[in-house]
């Protein structure tokens, strides 16, 4: 099929910033098309990221019409064919049709050309292989609509050579499959990603860390990595013992509780018992400080805040804070297994939001009118008295704070014979 019989109900496609890049590119002899993404998506009914568009006219030529509309054109990677228009502040890639020549992992030597099916056969999955006129006319050359009528993720053409042209495809097979497919990945892009899993290890760890991102919160997550963990995937992208049943809890008790999708929660479920894992999954996904230390502190000891009871639990939540104490809190619950009592979890989980912790009341001052030098001891017997007042269950009465520090200034003058 090449276009005619379905239109893409697309109001972009007819007025705003993507409507005149589109119009500026298809006249005289040239034509344009908005590609991939947004055109699955469309049909999907689904919301539209970005808007790239492909071209008949050479790189030189999209930047000359553009820069005589006075739009700003950057060549973002016209070695490949693509110049980025900015209008309006919104970005369009814009993309000269071409085939691959030859491929080397991710890099290829590319020649232009005007043949739309060769331009389509080129791309990862039939529903990323379909164009869209600026009439709305949907062109598909691979298959792609019967796909997204079936919710069915799968390579053009051969898998395998799909794959070697860019091993970051297996990653983006079953990402793109648990964002929109249905059921189980296809068996045979499935079979293909095993079979070439060897090239995983060729990626880049930022590549990886953006494709696993995507991955743990798109809505079919658990189908997909329940199919790479028993396909040996996981173990090649992250190095070390996974958790699909923990995982697939953590799904449950975010649903439970009604919170959006966390890609860093998410992963802990996954691949986290330990420090040490947390430790590892930064190196191997190169991830942000702030994403290395939340999995550093899930991992941290959340077994002990099983069945804890309020006081603990109001003192674990002093410590650690609000948001470490959730993350761990939400671990914990995952851990326990997709069986457990989910009451006595929701009202763990939900402590910050019936109790603040209070800050601790003594000060230094309170220690120096007893005697003590500003100096490590002072630093010390405070830590002494923190300790003291959160066994008390956070006193505020003038008379059990002034006795807590009696008591701690009295116990330290005697275990440091001062």
């Amino acid at each position: 099929m090449t276009g005619g019989a379905v239109r893409a109900d697309a109001p972009w496609l007819h007025a705003g910033p993507a409507a005149q890049v589109l119009a500026l590119l298809n006249h005289d002899g040239e034509e344009a098309r908005v590609v991939g993404g947004a055109v699955r998506n469309a049909l999907l009914k689904l919301p539209i990221g970005d808007v790239d568009i492909a071209t008949t006219a050479l790189p030189d030529e999209v930047v000359r019409r553009a820069r005589a509309a006075g739009i700003k054109a950057v060549p973002t990677g016209v070695e490949h064919g693509t110049v980025t228009l900015v209008l309006d502040g919104h970005g369009f890639e814009v993309t000269t049709l071409r085939e691959d020549v030859e491929t080397f992992g991710r890099k290829a030597k590319v020649a232009f050309g005007r043949d739309w099916l060769r331009d389509a056969q080129r791309r990862d999955f039939t529903i990323n292989g379909l164009s869209v006129s600026p009439d709305g006319v949907v062109h598909d050359y691979v298959g792609g609509l019967d796909d997204i009528a079936a919710r069915r993720v799968r390579f053009i053409g051969d898998p395998d050579q799909r794959i070697a042209e860019d091993y970051l495809r297996i990653l983006r097979f079953f990402r793109i499959h648990a964002a929109y497919g249905v059921g189980p990945p296809q068996r045979a892009g499935t079979l293909a990603c095993i079979r070439g899993r060897a090239g995983l290890a060729t990626l880049s760890a930022e590549r990886m860390r953006m494709e696993m991102l995507k991955l743990m919160v798109a809505d079919g997550a658990l189908a997909s990595v329940e199919a790479m963990a028993d396909g040996g995937l996981l173990l090649a992208v992250l190095g070390g013992v996974t958790y699909p049943g923990p995982f697939a809890a953590m799904i449950g008790a975010e649903q439970a509780l009604g919170l959006d999708p966390d890609p860093v929660r998410r992963l802990g479920a996954l691949a986290v018992a330990v420090t040490e894992d947390a430790k590892r999954l930064s190196q191997r996904l190169r991830l942000s400080n702030a994403e290395a230390k939340r999995l550093d502190s899930m991992g941290h000891r959340w077994w002990r805040l099983a069945g804890m009871d309020e006081a603990t639990a109001r003192r674990r939540l002093y410590r650690l804070g609000e948001p470490r104490f959730h993350d761990r809190m939400m671990l914990a619950w995952a851990r326990a297994g997709r069986q457990a009592d989910p009451a006595p979890w929701r009202n763990l989980v939900a402590l910050p939001q019936r109790w603040r912790p209070p800050g601790f009341p003594l000060k230094a001052a309170d220690f120096i009118a007893r005697g003590f030098a500003a100096g490590p001891a002072l630093g010390h017997v405070l830590t002494l008295a923190e300790d003291a007042w959160l066994a008390a269950d956070f006193p505020v009465e003038e008379g059990r704070l002034q006795a807590i520090a009696d008591q701690t200034a009295a116990r330290f003058a005697r275990d440091h014979l001062l």
